[in-house]
Protein backbone atom coordinates (compact mmCIF):
# COMPACT_ATOMS: atom_id res chain seq x y z
CA UNK A 1 0.00 0.00 0.00
CA UNK A 2 2.76 2.46 0.99
CA UNK A 3 4.92 1.42 -2.00
CA UNK A 4 2.08 2.38 -4.36
CA UNK A 5 1.58 5.70 -2.57
CA UNK A 6 5.29 6.53 -2.85
CA UNK A 7 5.33 5.44 -6.51
CA UNK A 8 2.36 7.69 -7.33
CA UNK A 9 4.10 10.63 -5.64
CA UNK A 10 7.28 10.12 -7.68
CA UNK A 11 5.31 9.62 -10.92
CA UNK A 12 3.89 13.11 -10.41
CA UNK A 13 7.50 14.39 -10.58
CA UNK A 14 9.34 11.96 -12.90
CA UNK A 15 7.80 9.73 -15.57
CA UNK A 16 9.54 6.51 -14.48
CA UNK A 17 8.31 6.60 -10.87
CA UNK A 18 10.09 4.14 -8.60
CA UNK A 19 11.40 0.59 -8.85
CA UNK A 20 9.14 -1.59 -6.73
CA UNK A 21 10.49 -4.71 -5.00
CA UNK A 22 8.73 -7.21 -2.80
CA UNK A 23 9.93 -6.02 0.61
CA UNK A 24 11.57 -3.12 2.43
CA UNK A 25 14.44 -5.44 3.38
CA UNK A 26 15.31 -6.09 -0.26
CA UNK A 27 15.11 -2.35 -1.00
CA UNK A 28 17.40 -1.47 1.94
CA UNK A 29 19.82 -4.30 1.15
CA UNK A 30 20.09 -3.10 -2.47
CA UNK A 31 20.96 0.41 -1.33
CA UNK A 32 23.48 -0.84 1.24
CA UNK A 33 25.36 -3.01 -1.27
CA UNK A 34 25.35 -0.23 -3.89
CA UNK A 35 27.18 2.07 -1.45
CA UNK A 36 29.42 -0.76 -0.20
CA UNK A 37 30.44 -1.60 -3.77
CA UNK A 38 31.52 2.00 -4.40
CA UNK A 39 33.42 1.99 -1.11
CA UNK A 40 35.35 -1.11 -2.19
CA UNK A 41 36.08 0.26 -5.66
CA UNK A 42 37.45 3.49 -4.18
CA UNK A 43 39.44 1.49 -1.61
CA UNK A 44 41.04 -0.46 -4.46
CA UNK A 45 42.26 2.68 -6.28
CA UNK A 46 43.30 4.22 -2.95
CA UNK A 47 45.46 1.19 -2.27
CA UNK A 48 46.89 1.46 -5.78
CA UNK A 49 47.74 5.11 -5.14
CA UNK A 50 49.71 4.06 -2.04
CA UNK A 51 51.59 1.37 -3.99
CA UNK A 52 52.41 3.62 -6.95
CA UNK A 53 53.43 6.49 -4.69
CA UNK A 54 56.13 4.20 -3.27
CA UNK A 55 57.19 3.36 -6.83
CA UNK A 56 57.27 7.06 -7.77
CA UNK A 57 54.58 6.56 -10.42
CA UNK A 58 51.66 8.92 -11.13
CA UNK A 59 48.40 7.13 -10.24
CA UNK A 60 46.33 9.56 -12.35
CA UNK A 61 48.33 8.84 -15.51
CA UNK A 62 48.08 5.10 -14.84
CA UNK A 63 44.29 5.26 -14.34
CA UNK A 64 43.88 7.32 -17.51
CA UNK A 65 45.72 4.62 -19.48
CA UNK A 66 43.71 1.84 -17.83
CA UNK A 67 40.44 3.62 -18.70
CA UNK A 68 41.20 3.06 -22.39
CA UNK A 69 39.92 -0.50 -21.81
CA UNK A 70 36.16 -0.35 -22.49
CA UNK A 71 35.09 -2.20 -19.34
CA UNK A 72 37.47 -0.59 -16.82
CA UNK A 73 35.54 1.17 -14.03
CA UNK A 74 36.74 4.79 -13.65
CA UNK A 75 37.16 5.34 -9.90
CA UNK A 76 39.55 7.93 -8.47
CA UNK A 77 41.60 7.91 -5.25
CA UNK A 78 40.52 10.26 -2.47
CA UNK A 79 38.91 10.79 0.89
CA UNK A 80 35.75 8.76 1.56
CA UNK A 81 33.34 10.40 3.99
CA UNK A 82 29.67 11.26 4.02
CA UNK A 83 26.66 9.49 5.43
CA UNK A 84 26.35 6.80 2.70
CA UNK A 85 29.57 5.23 1.41
CA UNK A 86 31.47 5.62 4.69
CA UNK A 87 28.59 4.27 6.81
CA UNK A 88 26.55 1.64 4.94
CA UNK A 89 29.33 -1.01 4.89
CA UNK A 90 29.25 -0.98 8.71
CA UNK A 91 25.49 -1.60 8.73
CA UNK A 92 26.00 -4.55 6.39
CA UNK A 93 28.87 -6.07 8.37
CA UNK A 94 27.00 -5.52 11.68
CA UNK A 95 23.97 -7.50 10.55
CA UNK A 96 26.23 -10.10 8.92
CA UNK A 97 27.94 -10.77 12.27
CA UNK A 98 24.54 -11.18 13.92
CA UNK A 99 23.99 -14.04 11.47
CA UNK A 100 27.39 -15.45 12.45
CA UNK A 101 29.27 -14.61 9.26
CA UNK A 102 32.34 -12.43 9.72
CA UNK A 103 33.01 -10.44 6.51
CA UNK A 104 36.57 -10.07 5.25
CA UNK A 105 36.51 -8.06 2.03
CA UNK A 106 34.07 -5.29 3.06
CA UNK A 107 35.90 -4.30 6.25
CA UNK A 108 39.32 -4.39 4.57
CA UNK A 109 38.04 -1.76 2.12
CA UNK A 110 36.82 0.35 5.02
CA UNK A 111 40.20 0.07 6.70
CA UNK A 112 42.01 1.34 3.59
CA UNK A 113 39.63 4.26 3.08
CA UNK A 114 39.73 5.28 6.74
CA UNK A 115 43.54 5.41 6.57
CA UNK A 116 43.74 7.77 3.59
CA UNK A 117 43.76 11.03 5.55
CA UNK A 118 47.02 9.82 7.19
CA UNK A 119 48.46 8.89 3.78
CA UNK A 120 47.66 12.32 2.32
CA UNK A 121 48.97 14.19 5.36
CA UNK A 122 52.25 12.24 5.29
CA UNK A 123 52.68 13.04 1.59
CA UNK A 124 51.93 16.68 2.24
CA UNK A 125 54.45 16.90 5.10
CA UNK A 126 57.11 15.08 3.06
CA UNK A 127 56.80 17.63 0.26
CA UNK A 128 56.84 20.60 2.65
CA UNK A 129 60.08 19.22 4.09
CA UNK A 130 61.59 18.94 0.58
CA UNK A 131 60.94 22.65 0.17
CA UNK A 132 62.47 23.36 3.60
CA UNK A 133 59.13 24.61 4.97
CA UNK A 134 58.81 24.20 8.75
CA UNK A 135 55.31 22.86 9.44
CA UNK A 136 55.31 24.36 12.96
CA UNK A 137 55.76 27.86 11.51
CA UNK A 138 53.65 27.44 8.40
CA UNK A 139 50.39 28.91 7.14
CA UNK A 140 48.28 26.23 5.48
CA UNK A 141 45.15 26.66 3.35
CA UNK A 142 42.63 23.82 2.93
CA UNK A 143 40.25 24.29 0.00
CA UNK A 144 36.98 22.46 0.68
CA UNK A 145 35.39 20.92 3.76
CA UNK A 146 32.27 19.09 2.55
CA UNK A 147 32.46 15.34 1.98
CA UNK A 148 32.09 15.69 -1.80
CA UNK A 149 32.20 18.35 -4.50
CA UNK A 150 29.48 21.00 -4.94
CA UNK A 151 27.69 19.76 -1.85
CA UNK A 152 26.90 21.57 1.43
CA UNK A 153 26.98 18.38 3.52
CA UNK A 154 29.96 17.96 5.88
CA UNK A 155 28.79 14.85 7.74
CA UNK A 156 31.69 12.44 8.29
CA UNK A 157 33.93 14.54 6.05
CA UNK A 158 37.52 13.30 6.28
CA UNK A 159 38.78 16.84 5.72
CA UNK A 160 38.20 17.43 9.45
CA UNK A 161 40.85 14.77 10.16
CA UNK A 162 43.38 16.56 7.94
CA UNK A 163 42.59 19.88 9.62
CA UNK A 164 42.97 18.48 13.16
CA UNK A 165 46.28 16.76 12.37
CA UNK A 166 47.75 19.95 10.93
CA UNK A 167 46.57 21.98 13.94
CA UNK A 168 48.18 19.42 16.28
CA UNK A 169 51.44 19.96 14.38
CA UNK A 170 51.21 23.67 15.35
CA UNK A 171 50.62 25.04 11.87
CA UNK A 172 48.18 27.89 11.31
CA UNK A 173 45.35 26.45 9.23
CA UNK A 174 42.69 28.27 7.25
CA UNK A 175 39.75 26.45 5.65
CA UNK A 176 37.96 28.03 2.71
CA UNK A 177 34.72 26.47 1.48
CA UNK A 178 32.29 28.84 -0.26
CA UNK A 179 29.64 26.09 -0.46
CA UNK A 180 29.10 25.15 3.20
CA UNK A 181 27.39 27.20 5.94
CA UNK A 182 30.12 28.95 7.96
CA UNK A 183 27.85 29.62 10.96
CA UNK A 184 26.78 25.97 11.12
CA UNK A 185 30.40 24.79 11.04
CA UNK A 186 31.36 27.11 13.87
CA UNK A 187 28.34 26.09 15.93
CA UNK A 188 28.92 22.36 15.43
CA UNK A 189 32.73 22.16 15.31
CA UNK A 190 34.05 25.47 16.69
CA UNK A 191 36.00 25.99 13.47
CA UNK A 192 35.97 29.44 11.86
CA UNK A 193 35.96 29.22 8.08
CA UNK A 194 37.56 32.14 6.28
CA UNK A 195 35.55 34.34 3.88
CA UNK A 196 38.36 34.39 1.32
CA UNK A 197 42.01 33.23 1.24
CA UNK A 198 44.78 35.81 1.67
CA UNK A 199 47.13 36.64 -1.18
CA UNK A 200 50.82 35.61 -1.00
CA UNK A 201 50.23 34.17 2.47
CA UNK A 202 50.30 30.36 2.45
CA UNK A 203 53.25 27.98 2.60
CA UNK A 204 51.04 25.05 1.67
CA UNK A 205 47.66 24.61 -0.04
CA UNK A 206 45.59 21.41 -0.04
CA UNK A 207 42.80 21.13 -2.61
CA UNK A 208 40.68 18.65 -0.65
CA UNK A 209 37.31 18.95 -2.44
CA UNK A 210 36.76 19.51 -6.18
CA UNK A 211 34.17 22.31 -6.03
CA UNK A 212 33.34 23.99 -9.35
CA UNK A 213 34.00 27.30 -7.59
CA UNK A 214 37.65 26.29 -7.17
CA UNK A 215 37.84 25.52 -10.90
CA UNK A 216 36.54 29.06 -11.53
CA UNK A 217 39.28 30.50 -9.31
CA UNK A 218 41.65 28.51 -11.51
CA UNK A 219 45.16 27.19 -11.04
CA UNK A 220 46.83 30.60 -11.35
CA UNK A 221 44.26 32.12 -9.01
CA UNK A 222 45.11 29.52 -6.35
CA UNK A 223 48.83 30.17 -6.85
CA UNK A 224 48.14 33.83 -5.96
CA UNK A 225 47.34 32.65 -2.42
CA UNK A 226 50.83 31.13 -2.07
CA UNK A 227 54.17 32.51 -0.97
CA UNK A 228 57.16 32.25 -3.32
CA UNK A 229 58.25 29.00 -1.70
CA UNK A 230 55.13 26.83 -1.45
CA UNK A 231 53.67 23.37 -1.95
CA UNK A 232 50.28 22.85 -3.65
CA UNK A 233 48.73 19.43 -3.05
CA UNK A 234 45.88 18.71 -5.48
CA UNK A 235 44.21 15.69 -3.86
CA UNK A 236 41.40 15.61 -6.43
CA UNK A 237 43.64 16.07 -9.50
CA UNK A 238 41.58 19.10 -10.56
CA UNK A 239 44.45 20.65 -12.50
CA UNK A 240 46.99 19.02 -14.80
Amino acid sequence: KIAKKVDNLYKSIIKAGTLSVESIKIAEAAKVIENSQRDLNIAFVNELSIIFEKMNLDINKILKAAESKWNFLPFKPGLVGGHCIGVDPYYLTYISKKYRYFPKVILSGRKVNDSMSNFFINNFLKNLKKRKIDITKSNILILGLSFKENCTDTRNSKVFEIYKKLVRLKSKVHIYDPVVDKEYIYKQHKIKLISHPKRNYYDGVIIAVAHNKFLKIGYNGILNFCKKNYYLYDLKNMFN
